[in-house]
């Protein structure tokens, strides 16, 4: 796979120094995108919750629902 080379040429820009520096004031020149930069396949994570932790949050949740419950309840009698 050939790709272009996304650099200025310095010869053809307008406004650059030699080494390709940019004088003060004058505006740098825009980058090009390069084709096939980034990931190349697209990875796509688990979405929610796994089930052992939402499990034990409902456990543990409906433990500290029974212990007020159960106090509520020794507190009435």
């Amino acid at each position: 796979m050939s790709t272009p080379n996304p650099d200025p040429e310095p010869e053809r820009s307008s406004g650059l120094e030699p080494g390709g520096g940019v004088p003060p004031g004058e505006t740098p020149p825009a980058e090009s995108s390069m084709p096939g930069a980034g990931p190349q396949e697209t990875h796509n994570p688990p979405k929610g919750w796994g089930k052992a932790p939402l499990a034990l949050i409902l456990v543990l949740a409906v433990l500290i629902a029974a212990f007020f419950l159960a106090y509520a309840l020794i507190l009435i009698l």
